[in-house]
């Protein structure tokens, strides 16, 4: 990670210096271009000091927020103006050249245009606003997303059923539970009969879900709160001081889920009786394309479901869907899955969707059928890596059954 953030700075500061012929274009005191210097200066020595002095072993999320912090809006957003400037260079070289070929001697070279370099500065600085925005209040900006869905063969005790999902909390990317108490507000306010969490408690460490164990708890679901486990809750992308320590990561984890009210299944099932009717619940382990964990075992989940039951699954990868459920002779009617987060990025409206993640997952937001079975993507709860949300906002779906 270090090397590639430092290669990332390399090339900006590269870079930078072809910008600054945008700045000089548009200001032309000499003081303003003294500080634009100063500022970007002081900003790049700070972004390699941390990146120099990251610290694995450090669990404060504080040190890489920052880090992309900084990245996202100060440097990312100069790429804009390097594109601009970069398609008018090539137009006014090739002007030159059209000019130079038809008089016969060299052409007056073409100055560059105020406009074009006030458009990319422009740009960039309401692609700086947006991910600082998403940074302060965006990852805040919490939504409930209402589904309904037509199970096949549903007990006609669970008709208008509602369920609320939840994912990817990384409750170890926020420092105050407080700002999230608007949140499990919104779940509460939904009167759910189940409230399901399909994994990504914490980023790496059982501990970072402690302080918000009395805030999950308060979280109210008629018939139960039920969790499973995402590549994070399994510590592999943190370092131990032992392997003990490592050992009891998720054991520690599932016990504070516990206390919060969550149940946590691991490749089980278990069923869910109204009036004698039943629907059956099932949580598998993490499974996902290498390099990502592949503990999830449906099969071992679905040992003793009746085949024609109405069967729930949560698994916190989306490619799980196609890997082992849409094509499985036990037909599983709803999955429901996280992961992507939608990459806190994107255009969400209501006929057009975008992010860069579709192009690393095919199912990577919001309902899919396969072969007459469901799968959701929820957009996430919290954040990593960016500590924000720039369209793609933070989610609570809510599912009533019919």
């Amino acid at each position: 990670m270090m090397k590639n953030i430092l290669g990332i700075i390399a090339f900006f500061v590269l870079i930078e210096f072809y910008i600054y012929q945008a700045v000089r274009t548009v200001v032309s005191n000499t003081w303003a271009r003294a500080v634009y210097w100063v500022v970007t200066v002081s900003i790049y020595a700070l972004l390699i000091f941390l990146v120099t002095q990251f610290d694995r072993t450090n669990r404060s999320p504080m040190q890489v927020n920052l880090i992309m912090g900084l990245i996202l809006v100060f440097a990312i957003p100069k790429l804009l103006t390097f594109f601009f400037l970069l398609i008018e260079d090539i137009i006014r070289l090739l002007r030159f050249g059209v000019q130079s070929f038809s008089s016969g001697q060299t052409g007056h070279y073409p100055s560059r245009r105020k406009f074009v370099s006030l458009i990319g500065l422009g740009t960039a600085g309401i692609m700086s606003y947006a991910f600082l925005d998403g940074i302060i209040f965006g990852k805040y900006r919490h939504r409930v997303r209402k589904v309904k869905l037509k199970l096949k063969n549903l007990p006609k005790s669970f008709k208008a059923y509602k369920i609320v999902q939840i994912s990817d909390v990384h409750s170890g990317t926020f420092q105050d539970p407080s700002k999230l108490q608007h949140a499990i507000d919104l779940i509460n306010q939904q009167k759910p009969d189940l409230v399901l969490f399909t994994g990504d408690m914490v980023n790496n460490y059982a501990e970072e879900f402690q302080p918000f164990i009395n805030l999950f708890k308060s979280i109210q679901a008629k018939d139960g709160k039920f969790s499973i486990l995402g590549n994070h809750d399994y510590g592999k992308y943190g370092k131990f001081n032992s392997k003990e320590e490592e050992y009891q990561n998720v054991p520690k984890l599932i016990q504070y889920q516990k206390e919060a009210g969550f149940r946590v299944l691991r490749n089980e099932h278990l069923s869910i009786e109204k009036n004698d009717e039943k629907i059956y619940l099932l949580g598998v382990e993490n499974w996902g394309e290498k390099p990502f964990p592949q503990y999830g075992d449906l099969d071992k989940a679905l040992e003793n479901v009746p085949s024609d039951a109405v069967k729930i699954l949560m698994s916190h990868d989306p490619t799980h869907f196609d890997y082992a459920v849409k094509n499985n002779p036990n037909f599983v009617h709803l999955t429901l899955s996280g992961h992507t987060h939608g990459m806190q990025f994107g255009v969400d409206l209501k006929n057009v969707k975008w992010s860069p993640i579709e192009y690393r997952y095919k199912k990577w937001m919001d309902l899919y059928e396969s072969n007459g079975r469901y799968l959701y993507v929820n957009r996430g709860f919290g954040v990593i890596g960016y500590s924000g949300r720039v369209g793609i906002l933070p989610e609570i779906t809510l599912f009533e059954l019919s």
